[in-house]
């Protein structure tokens, strides 16, 4: 009897292990963060600047691994059947089995084991490593990736090119996969939170940031009916006592009421000038304010704000009728809330959730923060900026109080009506038997 070929087996291992070694690479590669890889390129690593040679063109890449795990894979199984399946087979009939079922159940024996070991060892492993190191596996094996792809050009770009063609039936090829979306950014921070790496109020705040530029300004302005403000030809008395009676630095002079706007006073100069004791001229201490329209999106409200002379802008409609104003305090509230500082003695917060699980809701709510809170879907393009507009949008008509109307799993009622204009609703979650019926 022929001695067991301890020598092919340690050749099969081998190529096993190099099987391993293009799975771990092609992982690694493909699932490494381009943002690491590039803050190591710029330190000097050279397998990161190869890397992302590779991330940005994935059909090379692909093509080089599949040429040596394929070709590997077929030497992998002829050694194995040549190498082993007659040894095996001599040992099974030494063993009593009769020769040709020993031939038989060597060959499925041999072709088991080589496969599980292969899979284990030449799959499974190396791409649970390369998921957990992707970045450091990533430039340890770029280079090597990168000379075969060089060593094999033809055939690679026949690969490639050949693949490309066949995709090119099922729509666009040159397609940019490492996009990175604005809703991936969020589950990021969502995951980011539940591994502690970063504070439930820092994700908040970056929320609040990236949807800065998706808010048209006129939701985060205060609308023109609770504009605090002065008018021009008011007496140094009625001055003196719309002061007092406003808590901001900045306040609209206007020619009679709001709709005409002429110009921003500093509350603090206007206050110097009546501490003087000589005549108030507020003619002397406007300042002109930035008149931006209620579209604008609040990112670019934000630089408009940073160029002007005032931290003041005007938000006019599209029939150049004032709407409201808007101050880097709204900007800032989008992002991180309200303050308690800003609001006005006897205000209550937007949203009061009661003991039966309802809510009492503002109807100068804005949409998106409506949205957030109840998990609602509302459309991008809509028309509307508050909880009272998404009434409005809903109903098609003004509302009374008492009215009420279900929508997307919650009962809105309306229960507050100041004149023509919603004040408070009360939402509540419905049952599923309640929703149906």
């Amino acid at each position: 009897m022929m001695n067991f070929p301890w020598t092919d087996v340690a050749v099969i291992c081998g190529l096993i292990v190099l099987n391993g070694l293009f799975s771990m690479s092609e992982l690694a590669i493909v699932s490494a963060r381009p943002a690491r890889l590039r803050v190591a390129a710029d330190r000097g690593n050279r397998g990161a600047r190869v890397a992302l040679r590779l991330i940005d063109n994935p059909g090379k890449l692909l093509s080089t691994v599949q040429v040596g795990i394929t070709v590997i894979a077929l030497v992998t199984g002829a050694f194995s059947e040549g190498a082993l399946s007659a040894p095996v087979a001599q040992r099974m009939a030494a063993a009593g089995m009769s020769g040709e079922l020993a031939e038989h159940l060597s060959s499925i024996l041999v072709l088991a084991v080589t496969t599980f070991v292969s899979l284990i060892i030449g799959e499974l492993v190396p791409k649970q490593l390369a998921l957990r190191h992707a970045e450091a596996i990533g430039c340890f094996a770029a280079p090597p990736m990168a000379l075969m792809a060089r060593m094999m050009a033809p055939l690679v770009w026949l690969l490639d090119v050949s693949t490309r063609m066949i995709l090119r039936l099922f729509g666009r090829v040159d397609t940019d996969a490492n996009r990175m979306t604005e809703e991936e950014i969020h589950l990021m921070f969502a995951e980011a939170t539940r591994h502690g790496v970063i504070e439930e109020e820092e994700r908040a705040i970056m929320t609040g940031i990236m949807r800065l530029a998706d808010r048209p300004v006129r939701e985060l302005m205060t609308p023109r009916t609770e504009i605090d403000w002065i008018d021009r030809h008011a007496s140094e008395a009625e001055i003196r006592a719309e002061l007092r009676g406003s808590p901001h630095s900045l306040l609209p002079v206007a020619d009679g009421s709001p709709d005409n706007i002429v110009g921003v006073v500093k509350v603090r100069e206007v206050q110097a000038a009546l501490m003087a004791g000589g005549p108030l001229d507020l003619g002397a201490l406007l300042r002109k304010a930035e008149a931006v329209p209620d579209q604008l999106d609040a990112m670019d409200a934000l630089r408009v704000l940073q160029q002007s002379g005032v931290s003041m802008a005007m938000v006019h409609d599209e029939y150049g009728h004032l709407e409201g104003i808007v101050t880097p305090a709204d900007l800032l509230s989008a992002i991180v809330g309200d303050f308690v500082s800003h609001l006005d003695e006897g205000d209550v917060p937007m949203v009061v959730e009661r003991e039966d699980g309802s809510m009492l809701i503002a109807g100068g709510l804005p949409a998106d923060a409506l949205a957030d809170r109840l998990g609602l879907d509302l459309p991008d393009d809509r028309d509307y900026a508050t909880a009272a507009g998404f009434v409005l949008e809903v109903l098609k008509r003004l509302p009374r109080e008492g009215d009420h109307f279900i929508h997307d799993g919650w009962r809105w009622e309306v229960v507050d009506m100041d004149r023509r204009k919603i004040d408070k609703l009360l939402v509540s979650r419905l049952e599923p038997a309640s929703e149906n019926a």
